[in-house]
């Protein structure tokens, strides 16, 4: 996070994770329908500048509480425990040597071309990242943990970044198969 603004403050909602994203897209809706710049079209300059101002902060915290990763780095930057994505490489040991056999398992499945092993995989890594996410809601709502919710924050980080990379690959070998008319009936 770059900035110091408690989104949860603007939108009036309590600081915790777990998060009711109905009424967080209801608020937001509110405020944009207050601060949307159209409102202040004919308004001058100076005006039209802070309500785009205001309409750009909104969004910018609407973006952020959305989204559960973000959601859990703005509690923890709140809370005065920066996540440190760039700077703390810090890891436990066993999620090391689980993204290790990951990457081994991408690779092989690649290199396959085994659509299944990556679903699997990619099965296996979603799994994990809802059990982060149970974690972290531990670990800040009832805890009040937040060096533990940083590093589960770094670590829920690369669960993301790789499913990302495992949905990627299985298009790739999707649009392969679809290619070389492996999915077409009636190619055999």
């Amino acid at each position: 996070m770059t900035n110091n603004f408690d989104h949860f403050e603007l939108f009036g909602l309590p600081r915790r994770f777990a998060l009711d994203i109905d009424r967080l897209m209801t608020v937001w809706r509110d405020v944009q329908g207050q601060v949307h710049p159209d409102r202040f079209a004919t308004a001058p300059a100076a005006e039209r500048r802070v309500a785009m101002q205001w309409a750009t902060r909104a969004n910018d915290a609407y973006r952020t509480l959305r989204s559960p990763l973000s959601r859990a780095a703005h509690l923890c930057e709140l809370a005065g425990t920066p996540i440190g994505a760039d700077t703390n490489t810090q890891m436990n040991p066993a999620f090391l040597m689980r993204q290790m056999a990951w990457r081994e398992a991408l690779g092989d499945a690649i290199q396959a071309a085994d659509a299944a092993q990556l679903e699997r995989l990619a099965a296996e890594v979603r799994a994990d990242r809802q059990a982060a996410l149970v974690l972290l809601e531990d670990l800040i709502d009832r805890q009040q943990a937040y060096a533990p919710a940083a590093a589960q924050v770094r670590e829920l980080m690369f669960i993301e970044k790789f499913e990302e990379e495992v949905e990627g690959a299985l298009e790739r070998i999707g649009d392969l198969a679809a290619a070389s008319g492996a999915d077409t009936p009636g190619s055999h």
